[in-house]
């Protein structure tokens, strides 16, 4: 599995919009069919300016990750650049999950 994450400082003035707008983002990034599902985290970190949030998208493989890459990511990359310009700042990384591990509880 492919971890596709993207993480964001949002400025304090776009902060209201800009979660509005991602939870209707996530969505249509699923759409796309290359992703299994998604999580959206808030980064807990002591920030002077702005907020900060965190996307994963999960792929089932790096076909999938570049299939979105080839086919949708610029569409959908455009439209938040239109929509919050640079009070939006995001870097993007893949993370390769090598083992997953959980805790059962009786």
């Amino acid at each position: 599995m492919i971890i596709y994450n993207v993480t964001s400082n949002i400025e304090e003035s776009v902060h209201e919009h800009w979660l509005i707008w991602i939870k209707e983002h996530i969505p249509q990034v699923l759409a796309s069919g290359c992703f299994t599902k998604a999580k959206l985290t808030r980064v807990l970190v002591d920030e002077h300016q702005g907020v900060t949030y965190s996307v994963q998208y999960h792929a089932k493989n790096r076909e999938d990750l570049e299939r979105y890459y080839n086919n949708y990511a610029n569409a959908l990359r455009k439209d938040a650049l239109q929509l919050f310009g640079d009070k939006v700042l995001s870097f993007r990384t893949e993370l390769e999950v090598m083992d997953e591990y959980s805790v059962k509880f009786d």
